[in-house]
């Protein structure tokens, strides 16, 4: 039996509670009782304490503190939390991570249960909370570490037991609260780690088995009624983002939010902060973030979805939206700070339609940016109509051309006849990119060969080449012979060191009538994309 909490023992239980998480994850599923079938308590959990525990594993070894190590993992897991959860817990650990090194673990597992409840704007109990505050309470502060935490578990598990006596929707389903569960969980994995003594709790999900189960969603943060989760009548959407920012924008942020909405969570600490909240306005939620900073990996989930009878998405027929396509964390930026919501990757039809319904808007404009997309994005706009959302697909091929029609938009024009401005702007910016060759090919522009440097305009072939900076300043030169008063340049993850710089001068000595705006897109495959206006 190990008497000291230690570097190692850290390391153990990172180890110890994600076996334990993944071994259960299905059954802490079954516990849910909030109807949305896309997320559950157990995956959210296990996937927020994986990305903690891939967090240690590439983390310095010179750490010289249980402390240091618990606030890289604590880290981790803020930065991979998934659903409410998964944000409280990462917040738990931060409050552990802060307090260890100077009270031992007694006094942690309180500053860790005070961090969880400052992490909701309204907290509830018979939740995850409960248990926090309870295995605290627990916790010897007579002996060592591992008698503080063996009272911790057993306290946490008499709290887990009495949850359906604090919520009645927990009653009503025969289940103990799935985030409660799931604390427990860590704490039992803690213990192991310890002392080497295994003592898991069976978790029951049986109760819920026959019954609608989903989204995870422990009531942490809500007081919605009691009633199976076919009930539902809260909030349409969860919206999950990380910003970088401030205290004193995250305190505004904090007000603007907990006005739209409920299940209000923000954890973490200057620079960054996960939010999480339940909104019926998705796009204001993600207005609100805006402000404060700038949002990233963004998440928005329907929590009305076809197995909760009779709840309405109720989409505004006044409010107006834009949803674009996205490829690279550049990209997605410079979208949303246009005001739309961008959905990175290569979306399904399925993907498209919840970010579409997800602005709570009744008129969207959806703009793709690949020409391979927009049959996609077409079948999200037909499946829109039948839940009364008028969706338009603006025919642009390029995230150079979806800038250019959002920099038009105007909500003081008919939605349509904004469309239609969209639609022109986007086809007066031709668009071209720069890519590698990855086969032999015959174009328009002769012969490639794998890793020739090709030049594609409006996708056909124009040139090809040797040198990536060559062929560029020879796109520019070609495009501009043309025409045009405005160069917009957005170079990729593999764009090298120095190739703004080299386009920028030969444009000012080539073309001195010509601006230049480049932005870091991020994309990948293609190390510089193009637009001319």
């Amino acid at each position: 039996m190990l008497e000291v909490w230690d570097i190692a023992a850290v390391r153990r239980w990172s180890s110890l509670a994600v076996a334990g998480l993944s071994r259960h994850e299905q059954a802490l599923n079954q516990l849910n009782v909030y109807p949305v079938p896309d997320g559950d308590t157990g995956t959210n959990l296990l996937l927020t304490l994986t990305a903690a525990r891939q967090a240690l594993a590439g983390a310095l070894t010179d750490a010289r503190s249980p402390g240091a190590v618990l606030r890289t993992m604590a880290r981790g897991a803020l930065l991979g939390a998934r659903g409410n959860s998964g944000v409280i817990s990462a917040q738990w650990l931060s409050g552990l991570a802060d307090a260890v090194d100077g009270d031992g673990l007694a006094a942690a597992l309180d500053a860790a249960a005070k961090a969880a409840y400052a992490a909701v704007a309204r907290p509830v109990e018979g939740t995850i909370l409960t248990v926090a505050r309870a295995a605290a309470d627990a916790a010897s502060r007579d002996g060592d570490d591992v008698a503080a935490v063996r009272g911790a578990v057993l306290g946490a598990r008499e709290a887990l037991a009495r949850t359906p006596e604090q919520l009645p929707v927990l009653a009503a389903a025969g289940v103990v609260d799935a985030g409660g569960q799931g604390l427990v969980l860590l704490l039992e994995a803690l213990l192991e780690a310890l002392t080497g003594e295994h003592d898991e709790s069976e978790v029951d999900g049986a109760a819920a088995r026959d019954g609608e189960h989903g989204h995870d969603h422990d009531h942490a943060g809500h007081g919605h009624g009691a009633g199976r989760a076919l009930t539902y009548r809260g909030p349409a959407y969860e919206v999950q983002f990380l910003v970088d920012t401030g205290a004193a924008e995250i305190a505004r942020l904090r007000g603007a939010l907990d006005r739209l909405g409920d299940s209000l969570v923000i954890v973490g600490g200057a620079p960054t902060w996960r939010v999480h909240v339940h909104v019926d306005d998705a796009g204001a939620a993600l207005e609100a973030g805006l402000a404060a900073g700038r949002p990233y990996q963004i998440q928005i989930t329907h929590l009305t979805s076809a197995t909760a009878e009779g709840a309405p998405r109720r989409p505004d027929p006044t409010a107006r939206a834009v949803v674009v396509t996205a490829a690279g964390d550049g990209i997605e930026e410079l979208l949303i700070g246009e005001g739309a919501v961008a959905i990175g990757g290569n979306p399904s039809t399925a993907e498209v339609l919840d970010a579409i319904l997800a602005t709570g808007a009744g008129r969207v404009a959806v703009l793709p940016t690949d020409s391979n997309l927009r049959a996609v994005c077409q079948a999200a706009a037909d499946e829109a109509f039948g839940e009364g959302v008028k969706v338009r697909v603006v025919p642009t091929r390029s995230p150079v051309q979806a800038l250019a029609a959002l920099a038009v938009r105007d909500h003081a024009r008919r939605f349509e006849d904004d469309v239609i401005a969209m639609a022109e702007a986007a086809v007066a910016c031709r668009s071209a990119e720069v890519t590698t060759a990855s086969r032999e090919a015959l174009t328009v522009a002769g012969r490639c060969l794998p890793g020739d440097v090709i030049a594609l305009v409006e996708g056909e072939v124009n040139l090809i080449g040797d040198d990536l900076v060559t062929v560029c300043c020879q796109l520019l030169d070609r495009m501009l012979a043309s025409g045009g008063e405005l160069v917009t340049l957005l170079t990729g993850a593999q764009a090298p060191d120095g190739l703004v710089e080299a386009l920028t001068a030969h444009v000012a000595t080539r073309w001195s009538f010509v601006e230049v705006h480049a932005y870091p897109g991020g994309q990948p495959h293609y190390p510089l994309l193009v637009g001319v206006e």
